[in-house]
């Protein structure tokens, strides 16, 4: 046999042992896919006394990290730890229905997210109050901005740390354009559409007046109903809300001055306060975050999420958030 022979031996040898691995590789991961999913049915019976107290009953304490955008549940056991849009959701009901539970903390710091999202939060802080009558408590940590605010705004009492950063009370959507950038390397780009708006916001071409009023509308209305969520949060007349709320971000001081927030202070003051309130020294518990399952593949492939192919899955799903524009409660700096 030849030298050539023994070669295209070889690669397809190569080949093969590829394909193996791939095949292994994804039965693997869509293994431990399904796995932690099954963990996280499960998950918000999992609790951890953070505090032990001296009577019946519990304080519930979660946080919400991260932009609030749901991106489809945990991402599977390679991605990297953030903020679980549906998890989150998830334990607020389950906290709202547990009869033992006498309140809930939320620590906060988020430069807010999406409109969806943040409405989502927000009419289940709403109905732990008035349908299961129990207390919530905003705590904002280090940003509480935009869509942060949104979902703090029903709460029973908001605390916030003197230089928390707060405000940013507005809407924005966002496009990338590139016209320019692809006429300069000869780039055409040809759409063929049913319609004169169905390409508003293409990143290769200008905008026109019309599409910005339209866009623009959308970005009122939303707005209207941010005014709306505060001024029935907070107790303050619409107008007064609309001359705070131009984007603008606040410290916790300043937000404080205003009415934004109701007390100065951290976690630990607002579940005193939250403690004082119920007038009972219950204790402090968390939820568990997810499946045991996916947490000890973590621990034995620590910089699984790290690697290079899950850095440019990163850039991709950023371009591809560019791509397709959304209304947005986000302080952007």
């Amino acid at each position: 046999m030849n030298g050539k022979r023994w070669m295209a031996l070889g690669a397809v040898a190569f080949l093969l042992m590829i394909a193996v691995i791939s095949n292994i590789y994804s039965f693997a991961r869509t293994t431990m896919e399904d796995i932690e999913g099954m963990g996280s049915m499960f998950s918000p019976t999992l609790e951890e006394t953070v505090e032990i107290g001296t009577e019946p009953g519990k304080i519930v304490l979660m946080e919400l990290n991260g932009i609030i955008q749901d991106t489809g549940g945990s991402g599977g056991i390679f991605a990297v730890d953030t903020y679980n849009h549906q998890q989150f959701l998830e334990h607020l009901e389950y906290a709202s229905q547990d009869p033992q539970v006498e309140g809930i903390v939320i620590r906060v710091n988020t430069p807010g997210g999406g409109v969806v999202e943040s409405a989502e939060i927000y009419d289940k802080i709403l109905s732990a109050k008035e349908e299961y009558e129990i207390p919530v408590y905003i705590s904002m940590a280090n940003m509480a901005a935009s869509g942060g605010y949104y979902i703090a705004a029903p709460a029973t009492k908001i605390f916030a740390s003197e230089q928390t950063i707060t405000g940013s009370i507005g809407v924005i959507m966002e496009s990338i354009n590139i016209a320019g950038l692809a006429e300069q390397f000869g780039i055409e780009v040809n759409t063929i559409k049913s319609g004169e708006y169905k390409d508003i916001m293409s990143a290769t071409r200008e905008m026109t007046d019309d599409e910005r009023d339209i866009l623009q509308s959308i970005i009122d209305e939303s707005y209207e109903e941010f005014v709306r969520i505060i001024a029935e949060g907070r107790q303050m007349d619409s107008e007064e809300v609309r001359e705070i709320a131009d984007g603008r971000i606040y410290t916790g001081n300043q937000a404080f001055e205003l009415g934004l927030v109701d007390e100065l202070g951290n976690t630990d003051d607002a579940i005193a306060d939250l403690k004082e309130m119920i007038d009972a020294d219950v204790s402090v518990v968390k939820y568990g975050g997810g499946s045991s399952f996916s947490d000890l593949f973590k621990l034995l492939a620590p910089n699984a999420s790290s690697k290079p192919e899950h850095e440019m899955a990163a850039i991709l799903d950023y371009i591809s958030e560019q791509r397709t524009p959304t209304l947005k409660y986000l302080y952007s700096e």
